[in-house]
């Protein structure tokens, strides 16, 4: 017996030191104690292996029992925990009417209701903003996480995809204990902790011709952190039928740039600067060309930041413009966009006066 525990100490000191995450190396363990009773149940009895791992399979059955009713144990523990600190915070801060904002609120946005260009009715209309994010990922990661704590009311996110370890040197908003969870979910517990006065939305799916214009019904912002093309072109066909802001970023290696395109209120739609998508192997991924672990941060705040100017009327969005952002070399730029008349998306749309 004393031999198996000094090879589920070696495993675990292996794993520790190769940096593995906790339930990796308990898996290891695992496996090892499997392969310990197998020993057992298909060798004869008086095998040196037994002799060496406990004679009996009994034992170990016992201590696999044990640990198994601990782990229930403690975990329900925990949940129960959960739930009196949720209710004694429930209690603890009654919820305000309609429109209003808690003490707890105030204190929150006090920051923002401080400005002269949001002031509390901008904080309002945050607040009884309704914004989708598509992509819980690079760009997504750090809008989704400033558009809960600037205090939006309502955030949808879509993503159908789940965290993975090379995902954490840029997508803040995971950690490496939700590996292997879906993003959404990921992103959905972030935002809970950061801020509970927000209502989070997650859709595990990926965004489709069946559920887009049903989905940006609900919404009246949309932020588009997609890495394909497809994506991006059914985003923008879905907002500008639905004459919704979409606040669009992008990403390649060293170099970002974010737009509003909102032809409802003159500005171009995104095929009308992007009329096709450009040839296999042009425009290369992030997993493809790598990306600066900073740059989604930046872009992604930018997108948040233009989309609380869009809610809030405050400033000038980035309607009609383009604004690229060079990591290497310290330089920001920025481009007017004009609209296509004979763009097959928006070219019928009449702006608001």
């Amino acid at each position: 017996m004393l031999l198996v525990l000094v090879l589920a100490a070696a495993l675990w000191a292996i794993g520790w030191a190769a940096g593995l995450p906790h339930r990796l190396r308990w898996a290891m363990v695992g496996l090892l104690y499997l392969a310990v009773i197998a020993l057992h149940l298909v060798l004869p009895e008086g095998h040196a292996l037994r002799l060496a791992t406990g004679k009996s399979p009994a034992l170990w059955l016992m201590l696999g029992g044990a640990a198994l009713i601990a782990l229930v144990y403690g975990r329900g523990v925990r949940a129960l925990k959960r739930r009196a600190g949720a209710r004694r915070e429930t209690q603890a801060t009654p919820a305000p009417k309609p429109g209003t904002f808690s003490e707890a609120e105030l204190n929150r946005y006090a920051r923002h209701i401080v400005l002269r260009e949001l002031g509390g009715p901008g904080q309002k209309r945050l607040k009884q903003a309704r914004v989708l994010v598509i992509g819980a990922g690079g760009l997504g990661s750090p809008a989704l996480l400033y558009l809960a704590a600037a205090g939006v009311g309502t955030i949808g996110v879509i993503d159908d995809d789940a965290v993975d370890g090379s995902n954490l040197q840029r997508q803040v908003i995971h950690t490496e204990a939700r590996i292997g969870t879906p993003k959404v979910f990921s992103a959905e517990l972030a935002i809970r902790a950061l801020n509970p006065h927000v209502a989070i939305r997650p859709y595990h799916r990926r965004l489709d011709e069946e559920i887009a214009g049903e989905l940006f019904a609900d919404y009246d912002v949309i932020l588009d952190g997609t890495d394909n093309f497809a994506s991006r072109y059914l985003a923008n066909r879905t907002a500008v039928a639905q004459g919704k802001p979409l606040i669009s970023g992008a990403l390649a290696q060293w170099e970002g740039q974010v737009s509003v395109f909102d032809p409802a209120r003159g500005a171009p739609c995104y095929q009308c600067i992007f009329p096709q998508a450009p040839a296999p192997g042009l425009a290369p991924s992030c997993a493809e060309a790598g990306v600066i672990a900073p740059l989604p941060g930046v872009v992604g705040a930018m997108m948040a930041v233009e989309a609380v100017k869009v809610i809030a009327d405050a400033g000038a969005p980035l309607r009609g413009q383009m604004l690229i952002y060079d990591a290497l070399y310290g330089e920001t730029r920025k481009f007017a966009l004009k609209r296509r008349a004979d763009c097959p998306v928006c070219g019928g749309i009449v702006a608001q006066s």
